[in-house]
């Protein structure tokens, strides 16, 4: 068994200037001026963004299009749902439990066996035979030459693997972190199947544990974005560290650490309200519109809900003019198509919904735009 730990790397390295410029980068996050209610749909969105990708890498060609469509008409425990559809909602329910867990708890055999059995369930194509479950059996890894451990060894293995993911590191050592225990779960191959939707949750869990999802301004970080922005470059970068030599993990984390500083700089951008409302929200709204999806006075009281983080009636009583009954049933028409949706359960204050809806697509087409969609979402 060879024990994981962190590779020697040399402070001229790239690997260390860019882990530095990533300590800056985290330090400016959550100062911004984008209201929290908009910070909080914005990583809904792209928690969805992300859950297309990680299915797409596995080989799931559903279109984010159809996925907003498919993923609209899921219905828990309906065995009826599309594999493609319900293999993306897996990964979401998956990351929303993530999300809901407190921070400071460790990484555990049951929970990794959890996120497996909830990522595989009810699949067939990308399913496995015993989902929950480690393998039984020797297996391979389709067009790689590594060959994971024997499944004797799988056991030692995984304790190895959860005494380094739940070490305390310094900050400066985080990301290389997450990055060594990315590749290392991946080259135990713990599953039969689901192997890489899983490691992709486990990143996650360490990022929210290193404190890079705590804050409201961090919450879109997730570095899924950065493996569905090359992703062939992902596989090449996982398959040279695969030997465990130090050159090879290097490699590898500067890959992960990369994609990590462009991840954060596009969030840094996102953090600026003025940005968000005027280069995404907005724009995205008034296509909405000019498509004919939107009435133009529906389109008004959408853009002030962005602008305002949340309306109550009186709000947009100089869009919505009549009685207040009146205004009501114009409200009823946003929150039956989810583009407003209660601030809590029986308010009548309403903050904007990013999806998944009819507005999903228009936003996702401005990302598009202004070059913050992973190239693995571009149809």
């Amino acid at each position: 068994m060879t024990r994981i730990a962190l590779p020697e790397i040399q402070f001229d390295s790239e690997l260390v200037r860019v882990s530095f410029e990533l300590e800056r980068l985290r330090g400016q996050i959550g100062r911004g001026t984008t209201p929290e209610s908009v910070f909080v749909e914005l990583h809904g969105l792209f928690q969805l963004l992300t859950s297309i990708a990680s299915a797409r890498i596995e080989g799931n060609r559903t279109t984010i299009n159809d996925a907003v469509r498919g993923l609209q008409a899921v219905r828990p425990g309906v065995d009826s749902t599309p594999d493609r559809f319900r293999e993306i909602s897996n990964i979401q329910e998956a990351m929303e439990f993530l999300d809901g867990l407190d921070e400071s708890i460790p990484l555990t055999h049951v929970l990794i066996r959890s996120l497996h059995e909830s990522t595989v369930r009810g699949l067939q194509r990308e399913g496995d035979p015993t989902p929950g479950e480690y393998r039984r059996v020797n297996v391979g890894i389709t067009h790689a030459e590594h060959i994971p451990p024997s499944h004797v060894l799988l056991m030692p293995e995984m304790d190895d693997f959860l005494e380094f993911v739940n070490r305390d590191v310094p900050a400066h050592q985080q990301l290389i972190h997450a990055a060594i225990a990315h590749h290392r779960f991946l080259w135990l191959h713990p599953f039969q199947n689901g192997n890489g939707r899983v490691s992709r949750l486990i990143s996650y869990f360490m990022l929210r544990r290193h404190g890079f999802v705590s804050a409201v301004g961090l919450r879109t970080v997730n570095p899924t974005a950065v493996f569905g922005s090359d992703r062939a470059g992902y596989y090449d970068a996982l398959a040279g560290a695969d030997d465990l030599s130090d050159v090879g993990v290097r490699e590898w984390c500067t890959f992960f650490v990369s994609g990590m500083q462009l991840d954060l700089q596009r969030l840094e951008r996102l953090q600026h309200f003025d940005f968000v409302n005027d280069e995404l929200i907005g724009p995205a709204i008034e296509q909405m519109r000019v498509a004919g999806d939107l009435a133009d006075t529906d389109a008004s009281v959408l853009k002030r809900a962005v602008l305002l983080g949340e309306v109550k009636a009186g709000d947009v009583a100089d869009i919505l003019t009549g009685s207040a009954s009146a205004r009501s049933i114009s409200l009823r028409r946003l929150l039956d198509r989810r583009l407003l949706v209660p601030t809590r359960e029986g308010s009548r204050y309403y903050r904007p919904s990013f999806g998944p809806n009819d507005l999903t697509v228009h936003i996702v087409r401005r990302l598009d735009v202004i070059g913050m969609l992973p190239s693995i979402l571009r149809d």
